[in-house]
């Protein structure tokens, strides 16, 4: 008897790009010979484990939503090598810019999604995660398009249930109207506790925050950058809420 593989749900709509500029044939070499390796499937399942991407030397796994070119998740990778990196991006020369990094610094604690983010974050079992990042997000500007954007009630749901209690939630944005919303989502979810004391503690980028692309962009074009970091208080803290 064979088992079928479970299809994605087709009621969810992937906002974004997949495809940019045409991969070079160095490019598409590393796609048709690593990519195949390093790529999870989470909807093949109800529950998806993300432990058991890795092998038994991981000790702990953390998630980046949206990964860009993925300077952040390989300077994790690297900094980090006993923790394993899952990096959710549907952006084809993204997720090229990641192989190549994970070719060249011979990365073995990295593995990636190639789609919806929310299709492998619903699936995550409780405490699996012990630090998630959502970095520089696409703001979605226009009132008729925030129903798009990741960070949602839905999402911080999901990413409550599965980091542990103490660990940390990362966000950053140049977008003033997108940090009024994060912080406004962050307040509704008494899961989630504001680490800041003070305004240079969400202005300053950490010094185990490294910066991508997006925030260089940023920089340049004259707009300041947030850097939220909020922690998982105690289920006993939260039960009842």
């Amino acid at each position: 008897m064979t088992s079928e593989k479970k299809e994605p749900d087709r009621r969810r709509i992937l906002y974004g790009r997949r495809r940019g500029r045409r991969l070079r044939p160095g490019q598409r070499d590393l796609v048709e010979k690593l990519l195949p390796g390093l790529e999870v499937d989470p909807v093949a399942a109800d529950v998806f484990d993300p432990r058991a991407c890795f092998d038994a030397l991981i000790n702990d796994v953390w998630l980046e939503i949206g990964f860009g070119g993925g300077e952040h998740l390989a300077w994790q990778a690297n900094a980090h090598p006993e923790t394993g990196m899952i990096g959710c991006e549907p952006f084809m020369n993204g997720v090229v810019k990641l192989l190549t990094r994970v070719r060249d610094d011979k990365l073995d604690n990295v593995r990636l999604y190639r789609d919806d983010a929310r299709l492998l974050v619903e699936r995550l079992p409780e405490n699996s995660l012990g630090r998630a990042f959502i970095l520089f997000p696409d703001p979605w500007p226009k009132m008729r398009h925030h129903k798009r954007r990741i960070v949602s009630a839905e999402v911080l749901a999901h990413l409550a249930r599965a980091l542990r209690d103490g660990t940390e939630l990362r966000i950053a944005t140049d977008d003033p109207g997108y940090l009024e919303w994060i912080l406004w989502h962050l307040r509704c979810h008494p899961e989630f506790e504001w680490q800041a004391s003070s305004p240079a503690d969400w202005r300053t980028r950490p010094d185990d925050w490294p910066a991508t692309r997006y925030q260089e962009k940023a920089v340049a074009a004259g707009r300041s950058c947030a850097f939220l970091t909020y922690r998982r208080r105690s289920r006993a803290q939260t039960e009842g809420r």
